[in-house]
Formats: structure tokens, sequence, C-alpha cells
């Protein structure tokens, strides 16, 4: 099997660092890229974006020089609505398509969101609906040192994802796609999940895997079992299925 680089882009909140961990459990074929957003991690002194087009237009260029050979795209929640808006982008320049692509996390772009804007709410209220999603500690927010650099960073996310408008695109995307979904995740509906396979030509696989919104950090090395699967049947043309760890609902 050829090396191939899998960018992973993080959740609203996140840093790129939280696919540190991944090395260790990875395939030596598959090199990880973290990809760090403007304002948070390695950039935080860069101002954070609050809209879709500038955030995917950074992190084209932030990828672009790095493409060379077969690659891979996965992101999170935020991450995945991302990494699509990149798919178009870098067909748009011209660049290669990559080898696969994993959503995680995250229903269809074309679903409108369900629940009231919230990125605008004053910061209890803010704090209150963040802690829904089980994904940080309200220990955090009573810091103040703490919360002065997450609430920003928190609201220029949820701006960008309420504030995402879904274009229909001239083309459709044309390579395979892995949908990830943890069973106990609330904010997402199944039949959110199936607009997916209106994106592409190609067959899109869904998977869940257990826990909640959060389970690539609680059940972090099922979710590696099924992208070294994945990648490895996808880039070696195996003539047999691999089994894979993740229960596959549909293709």
């Amino acid at each position: 099997m050829k090396k191939v680089k899998l960018f992973c882009l993080p959740y609203a909140g996140g840093s790129a660092v939280i696919y540190s961990k991944w090395k260790k459990l990875i395939y030596p074929s598959i090199e990880i890229k973290e990809v760090e957003l403007a304002g948070r991690g390695r950039r935080m002194i860069e101002p954070l974006i609050d809209n879709m087009e500038e955030m995917v237009e950074d992190i084209f260029h932030i990828i672009k020089e790095q493409i060379s050979g077969p690659y891979a795209l996965f992101g999170h929640s935020m991450g995945g609505l991302i990494t699509y808006e990149l798919c178009h982008k870098l067909k748009k320049e011209g660049y290669p398509d990559p080898a696969y692509v994993f959503i995680s996390g995250r229903k269809g772009p074309q679903v409108k969101l369900r629940e009231n804007t919230i990125h605008d709410l004053p910061d209890e209220d803010f704090i209150f609906e963040i802690l829904k999603y089980d994904g940080m500690d309200r220990s955090v927010f009573d810091n103040k040192e703490l919360a002065n650099i997450f609430i920003p960073i928190l609201r220029a996310d949820f701006k960008m994802i309420e504030t995402y408008v879904y274009r229909t695109p001239s083309e459709l995307l044309n390579y395979h796609l892995s949908i990830f979904h943890g069973i106990n995740d609330k904010a997402i509906q199944m039949n959110e999940l199936l607009h997916w396979k209106e994106v592409t030509k190609k067959e899109t696989e869904i998977f869940t895997f257990p826990g909640g919104h959060f389970f690539i950090n609680e059940h972090s090395e099922q979710v590696i079992n099924q992208i070294n699967k994945t990648l490895t049947y996808h880039l070696e043309d195996s003539e047999h299925k691999v089994a894979t760890p993740g229960e596959l609902i549909f293709s």
C-alpha cells in the first residue's frame, strides 16, 4: 500500500491536537496530518474565523502544498462540514481527488439546523447550550482564564455552523465516503445521515460506534481501526472486504 496522508479537521471548540494520540494506532502506511484552525492551538495568536468561505480558503492554503500522492480527509462534527466544502474547493482549484473521505458526527450538509441559533446568546445561556453536547466540563467555564479562551473560539465556530448556507453544487463528488456516527448521539437522527448519499456519485457507507457525539474520543481505537481497514482496502484494491469494527448500517 502506498503511503497516504490523512488530513484531520477538529470539531467546534477543538484543536488539531485531539488527533495526536491517533498516531500510536494508525497503520505505518498512513500519515496523520493534523489541520489546526486559526485562533487555537499552535495558531492561537491568529484571528478567529467565523464564516465557512474564509475557513475553507484558509485550510486550502495550508494543505495544498502537502498534496502529493494519495491523500484522504477526516472531519468530525463542524470539521465534517468544513471537510465537505473543502472537497469542492480542491476540485474547483484543479487538485487531485482524495482517495477517500471520512465524515464523522455530522448530518448531511443539506439538512437545516433544528435548533435556534446560540452563538449570539449571553455567556451563561451560551455555556448552558454548549454543555448539552457533553464535550466540555463545566469546570472549564468556571475558570475565568480558560473561559476567556474557549468562549470566543466556540462563539466563532458556532457562528460559522449556524450561518452556513448549503448551495447545490454544479457537480457531485466522485469518490467514496464513510460516515461515522455515535449510536447515542442525540443531536443527529439516522435519516439526517442518509443525505450524505446525495453528495457523491460513488458509494457511501454509514457506520455506527458506541458513544455519543464525541465517540471519536471515547472510542478512538475502534474509529482508528475502521480508518486503517478502509484505507487499506481502497488503496490496495483488495479482492475481498475486510471485517469492520464499526457496525455497517447502510451502504
